[in-house]
């Protein structure tokens, strides 16, 4: 299991990445700060002497105005598959009074910014729900019905994922190694001599591994046996891995069948 289209859309616009804003007949792009609300609508935190603040001013007669969020993965390591490119477009319209105030805590759970204290003075917060959404990845351009994205959770643990990378790489590698050779069985057992595997991607279904030498590397996605819910949760489920002495069973993630796990190939790097 891995996280579906609307998941990683969601995890992409959340707003651990930067963002790019271009609104309909204005010269951009503008750099944005956005976060994203419990419903998926796009929270824009504005400087009111910035250009994007005046390409958002409405035409008269409307309140809002077309706005298209552009948010690009950032992979946490090298060699590490990119999530790919998400597309938001809606209508943003700047908010006050209570709305605004809702709006600052909504915007302060994913990034507690003290200009959030200056909303209504150097600071104004619009918003936008999203009208049409686009995730492209590798060669692909998926649309996504709008509810769908709604509904999806951004993954608990992307804002926390080259942190943990670099404690696998650090702290846990021979026991990571092991555990993925055992887990992928013959087909793997050749790089028992070779580079160590490395986990290049980590999300609440799963881990990426990266295998072989330079020239011929391939990845293998290994799944949970359940997403997890949080840091903890995924220490939790981890322990019998990164400790096996601590158990009397090794540790298995799901599928281990050797032939069940998400095998491609990880072109040239």
């Amino acid at each position: 299991m891995q996280p579906s289209p609307a998941e990683v859309a969601r995890t992409l616009a959340a707003g651990r990445l930067a963002g790019t804003a271009y609104v309909a007949n204005h010269p951009g792009p503008h750099r944005t700060r956005h976060v994203t609300d419990a419903l998926g609508r796009v929270l824009l935190l504005v400087s009111v002497v910035d250009d994007l603040a005046l390409a958002l001013r409405p035409e008269p007669g409307t309140d809002d105005t077309a706005l298209v969020l552009d948010v690009r993965d950032l992979p946490p390591a090298a060699g590490s598959p990119a999530l790919g490119r998400v597309w938001i477009s809606g209508w943003a319209a700047v908010l006050e009074g209570a709305e605004a105030r809702q709006a600052a805590l909504d915007y302060a759970d994913v990034d507690p910014t003290g200009d959030l204290l200056d909303v209504g003075g150097r600071f104004a917060l619009y918003r936008f729900e999203p009208a049409e959404v686009r995730l492209e990845r590798d060669a692909d351009t998926i649309h996504i019905d709008p509810a769908e994205y709604g509904a999806a959770e951004p993954d608990p643990l992307h804002h926390l994922e080259r942190e943990l990378l670099e404690d696998l790489a650090d702290h846990h590698q021979a026991e990571i190694t092991e555990f993925v050779l055992r887990q992928l069985g013959e087909p793997a057992a050749r790089h028992r001599s070779g580079p160590s595997p490395r986990v290049v991607r980590l999300d609440r279904y799963g881990f990426v591994v990266m295998l072989g030498e330079p020239g011929s590397r391939y990845r293998a996605r290994l799944a949970f046996p359940r997403p997890v819910r949080d840091h903890a949760d995924l220490v939790h489920l981890l322990h019998p891995v990164l400790w096996p002495g601590r158990h009397s069973q090794p540790a298995s993630l799901s599928p281990a069948e050797p032939n069940s796990a998400d095998v491609s190939p990880a072109g040239p790097n």
